[in-house]
């Protein structure tokens, strides 16, 4: 992506609103409205954007971008992604447990036998709680749920995450009790 050396995600935009040029904004920030503190937003051309005036409206924000300034520009700005740089997020403010989920991409993922189940390769939330997307080459990619009991420990330094696969909804009740059967310990391999 031009102009951005790490891009992050920040919102997309949905169809216009009005006729000044306002568009409805689905951002992926904790307080929707700090979309505006960013600074420039960019698009995957790198093209930037400024964002002039935000407020609420439901489950979106209403945005007027300098330079659109009637109904057809904001039409033409529908489904458009925008981006930061990882670099524009402040880490000094992240409580000592807490941490940027982009932050886990990459990171690979290890039962308590050190068995790796992949890496995390996108994070998900369809209304139902997180989601980590698991990816193994070869393989088709797993959604587990990103909770306490199935992610118990994120480890930034080493570059992994432990999952305890049960939890996870890597390995069933059938998977436990045929390893039972076999003589074998659930979830060795």
């Amino acid at each position: 992506m031009p102009g951005l050396e790490n891009p992050l995600l920040l919102a997309v935009i949905g169809g216009a609103h009005g006729t000044r040029g306002e568009v409805r904004v689905k951002p992926f920030t904790a307080d929707p409205l700090a979309i505006a503190d960013y600074g420039l937003l960019y698009d995957k051309q790198g093209r930037s954007y400024e964002i002039l005036e935000v407020r609420p409206s439901k489950k979106v924000v209403i945005v007027r971008f300098k330079g659109i300034n009637d109904r057809n520009a904001a039409e033409l700005l529908n489904g458009m992604e925008l981006f930061i740089d990882r670099s524009q997020l402040p880490d000094d403010e992240l409580e000592e447990d807490e941490y940027y989920q982009t932050d886990l991409i990459g990171l690979e993922a290890f039962d308590a036998t050190g068995k790796s189940w992949g890496v995390i390769s996108a994070l998900f939330d369809f209304g139902g709680g997180d989601l980590i997307e698991l990816t193994e080459k070869g393989k088709r990619p797993m959604l587990i749920p990103f909770t306490e009991a199935a992610v118990p420990e994120i480890d930034f330094e080493k570059g992994t995450i432990l999952v305890e696969p049960y939890a996870a909804g890597l390995i069933s009740d059938d998977d436990i009790e045929e390893e039972r059967r076999l003589g074998k310990k659930p979830g060795k391999a």
